[in-house]
């Protein structure tokens, strides 16, 4: 019979006795070798923004420690590391170091999710090709964590509708969304502006000039953190709710903007 190869991803989700469980049962399936990857996440997204990384490596080491006494107690021999401080790249730095047969990723409810695990299942599905489980865990008033779902993927990445498709070797992977927003803020910024110059080209200085000023600065500063982000966020990790805030501003505040500084011009 041939072997069959288990790649864990632990994060704050596991570590109860559903969970541990719930491991155990996935790796009694058949599975001779057994990896466990414990992602050094920061506490917060602004600790992970700020480059905290001592403090993450640390809790991950010891997290890595008990997870593997645990499973050791309960009959699974794994062997394991601290690997990338966002899951997704955790797994994926682990299956380049060796195959897995299946993915097994814990993550609590949307309800309780970490700053980290939002869209993880779908980012996931998007770029391992692996069968996938997503084990998503709930903790109950005590603070004790239960097991309330497992959801699955076949093997093959899934296209969802924010689906990485543009991207280069100098420019990450974007969604459409992401994608759209950054044409959005460039090509909005720069009509926001020619309509506040337009509108400030009258001898007269007026309030809704200033305003018109004003609203192309925010609109440009806005948009230029969302595209430097986009740009970049494969060395800031900028992503979650960052990206999605920024996203909205440049696609629902930039044509905001424009109409206002339109107005300005025409109507002022």
């Amino acid at each position: 019979m041939a072997s069959r190869s288990l790649l864990a991803i632990v994060t704050d989700a596991f570590g109860g006795a559903e969970t541990i469980a719930e491991l155990r049962r996935e790796a009694g399936d058949g599975a001779d070798d057994v990896r466990v990857v414990v992602p050094a996440v920061a506490e917060t997204q602004f600790r992970d923004l700020t480059g905290d990384v001592d403090s993450p490596a640390v809790a991950a080491a010891e997290r890595l420690r008990a997870t593997l006494l645990s499973l050791r107690d309960a009959g699974v021999q794994a062997s394991g590391r601290v690997g990338d401080p966002d899951p997704l790249r955790a797994a994926q730095d682990a299956l380049l170091e060796g195959p897995a047969d299946e993915v097994l990723i814990f993550e609590h409810v949307s309800s309780q999710a970490r700053w980290f695990e939002e869209g993880l299942f779908e980012r996931v599905q998007e770029c391992i090709e692996p069968p996938l489980r997503m084990v998503v865990v709930e903790a109950d008033a005590a603070g004790a964590e239960h097991v309330v779902d497992v959801e699955s993927a076949a093997a093959g990445t899934v296209d969802h509708e924010a689906a990485r498709e543009v991207g280069s070797a100098y420019l990450p992977g974007l969604s459409r969304g992401d994608f759209a927003g950054m044409v959005t803020g460039i090509v909005g910024t720069i009509v926001v502006i020619v309509l506040a110059a337009a509108a400030t080209a009258e001898a007269t200085p007026t309030g809704w000039q200033a305003a018109a000023i004003m609203i192309a600065i925010v609109t440009a500063l806005i948009n230029m953190a969302h595209v430097v982000g986009l740009t970049l966020m494969e060395t800031v990790r900028y992503r979650g709710g960052f990206a999605v805030f920024f996203r909205t501003l440049a696609l629902v505040g930039t044509p905001l903007a424009l109409v206002v500084n339109l107005l300005i011009l025409l109507l002022a």
